[in-house]
Parts: C-alpha cells; structure tokens; sequence
C-alpha cells in the first residue's frame, strides 16, 4: 500500500494563501500521479487537482482554475498543493490522492490520505 500524508491546513482570512504537501511512502512503484479532492460537510467529494508524475502535466478542476496550483517534488516523493485567492467556499477537508494514471486518478484513486481541514473565513 502507499501512505499518504497530508500537511498544511489550516485557518486563513478570504483572499488569502495556503498550501498544503502530501508526502507519499510506502510501494509507490506504481503510482505515477498524486492529487488532490476536497469535501464540504454533506456534499460531494469533488477532484481538485492532479498532476503526472514523470513530466509534470496537470489537471484542475473548474472551481479553482487561475487559483491553485498543483507541483511536485520527486526526489521526495511529495506533492503541494498551492492555494491563492481563497474564498468560504473553498472551505473543506482537502484528501490527498495517488493512481496509476494522471486519468484515473481524476475518478478512481488507488490511495488516499486522512485528509487536512483548510477553513477560510469571511
């Protein structure tokens, strides 16, 4: 299995920044993209962002386009996800993922984190 850990939540103020890294250990031979999903308390959990391992193409979801931006660090087998501009509506708990594809990730993750609370107040 792949452990995934997610780090950097936390409360900001609209208009503000966060971001959050994902740390990925275990058998990763396999995974070749890491994203991210959030969930507001009774809705649906909604694709983020991911990201290619190997050469760095994205995917983001149309909330967040122009205002988050997905990365990676291979050599530390870690992920962040970049947050600007946030507004109360971003306010969820946002779940680190890993797949085997950039494209399944996107609806069918083969791991996922604990996730991480990201508050953004008015």
């Amino acid at each position: 299995q792949v452990q995934l850990v997610e780090s950097g939540g936390g409360l900001v103020q609209a208009g503000g920044s966060l971001r959050l890294s994902c740390a990925a250990s275990g058998r990763i031979s396999y995974t070749t993209a890491m994203g991210w999903f959030r969930q507001a308390p009774g809705k649906e959990r909604d694709f983020v962002a991911g990201i290619r391992l190997s050469n760095g193409w994205t995917n983001y979801g149309d909330s967040v386009k122009g205002r988050f931006t997905i990365s990676r660090d291979n050599g530390k087998n870690t992920v962040y996800l970049q947050m600007n501009s946030l507004q109360p509506e971003d306010t969820a708990v946002y779940y680190c993922a890993a797949g085997p594809s950039l494209g399944v990730l996107i609806t069918t993750p083969a791991s996922w984190g604990q996730g991480t609370q990201v508050t953004v107040s008015s």
